[in-house]
């Protein structure tokens, strides 16, 4: 099988949805098929200018990459006011859409027929459909999302009736796309993973811990991953107030901290709150954005892997976060919200624990409970890490690939 991932994405960045993206055409390529990634030339940050992102991510160069050119004046929106700025983010992303498709159809009519071509990007798939009918069935969409206006809702009902293969990462969003007209047995939930390579990871907590410079008699419980996303706070503030509520109470006078992430922007006011808490400035470890072969090493030199999500509909519904997986591979345990999208994976009791979200006072309590057994926190981490095996890129792969395979064949 020959496979064409298309990202209408800005690659490398900060963001997760990148680096998902780059596992999957790795494990693809990896499973059997051969891969080409044709993804956006945008402006990016100094430090994402890299020659191969394959090494900026950390992976095999087992897929080919190829800049799809688009107009991208994005970066120009810094330089006004702010309501100028947000009409001319706005322009940027329409004229940057425009011109990749109009790019991309040239590409796409380079390539054989029989060539599965596989998006996040429900657009662009729309016009290979328009230009190319007899190719729809070959036309793969993977949706994180569920559409909230109205020109979202239709674009994927005229999929619906086109595409050959869906794949979506929860099961409420598997209900969710039924009820557009997605015929089921199209249907495929393939919820997100972890690279295994990069988890076989033989290191102590304290070998960790001396490597990048963390104190070794820390209760450290951890984040790992942006502070905020689409605008909403990942609940980092709930876990930033049970720190500080376990630091006055006398309990667990070496509970820490540790934030792996970003944006750095966050952490001056993070250090704010704790100052006006009393409470020294050691009881943060921020190591900022670590290169995606460190974070292993930093997962598991946390006693405790937080995921304190908030309620929202992303995050109960439609979130399938890289985060999770990579946490039940790290060999730490795992305290997380319970949410319908969490619950999918995690059992409480069984591979983590479970608060309901924006409780504060649960998770203190969770965390406590934690740190007074450590016998738990190791048998819920090995736990977790068996049972991670299932969710790997890898199988996640195979998965999809024999499910397109199984399609084509039946001629569905």
């Amino acid at each position: 099988m020959k496979l064409i991932y298309i990202a209408n994405a800005r690659i490398p960045s900060e963001k997760a949805h990148p680096y998902q993206i780059v596992q999957m055409c790795e494990a693809f390529s990896q499973t059997g098929a051969t891969v080409t990634l044709l993804y956006a030339d945008r402006h990016t940050k100094p430090e994402f200018r890299v020659t191969k992102i394959h090494d900026f991510y950390g992976v095999s160069h087992s897929f080919d990459s190829e800049t799809v050119p688009c107009i991208d004046v994005y970066p120009w929106a810094e330089r006004l006011p702010r309501p100028l700025g947000r009409l001319w983010t706005r322009f940027a992303a329409l004229l940057a859409t425009l011109t990749f498709n109009l790019v991309l159809l040239r590409r796409i009519a380079q390539t054989d027929p029989s060539d599965v071509l596989y998006s996040r990007d429900p657009l662009s798939l729309a016009l290979i459909a328009v230009r190319w009918p007899r190719r729809a069935r070959q036309l793969a969409f993977e949706a994180h999302t569920f559409p909230a206006t109205t020109i979202g809702l239709w674009l994927r009902r005229w999929l619906a009736r086109r595409i050959g293969c869906w794949v979506v990462i929860t099961q409420h969003l598997r209900d969710r796309y039924l009820t557009l007209g997605v015929p089921s047995n199209r249907l495929l939930v393939a919820h997100d993973g972890f690279r295994e390579a990069r988890f076989a990871l033989t290191a102590t907590r304290a070998d960790c811990r001396a490597s990048i410079g963390w104190p070794q008699d820390a209760f450290i419980v951890g984040y790992m991953g942006r502070f905020h996303t689409l605008g909403m706070d990942k609940g980092v503030s709930d876990l930033v107030d049970a720190i500080i509520a376990l630091a006055q109470d006398g309990g667990t006078p070496q509970v820490r901290l540790g934030l792996v992430g970003g944006p750095d922007s966050y952490i001056s006011a993070l250090r704010a709150r704790f100052a006006e808490a009393g409470l020294s400035e050691e009881i943060l470890l921020y190591a900022g954005q670590v290169p995606a072969a460190d974070v292993p090493r930093y997962l598991r030199a946390f006693d405790i892997c937080a995921m304190p999500f908030p309620w929202t509909e992303h995050f109960a519904y439609y979130a399938s976060p890289m985060k999770l997986f990579e946490y039940m591979a790290s060999g730490s345990a795992i305290v997380a919200t319970d949410l319908p999208s969490t619950a999918e994976i995690l059992r409480d009791g069984e591979n983590g624990l479970l608060v309901p979200p924006s409780d504060t006072a649960a998770l203190i309590d969770v965390l406590r409970r934690l740190h007074d057994d450590p016998s738990l926190a190791i048998w819920l981490a090995e736990a977790a890490r068996r049972d991670v095996q299932a969710y790997s890129w890898a199988a996640r792969a195979r998965m999809i690939l024999q499910f397109h395979e199984d399609l084509t064949r039946e001629g569905q």
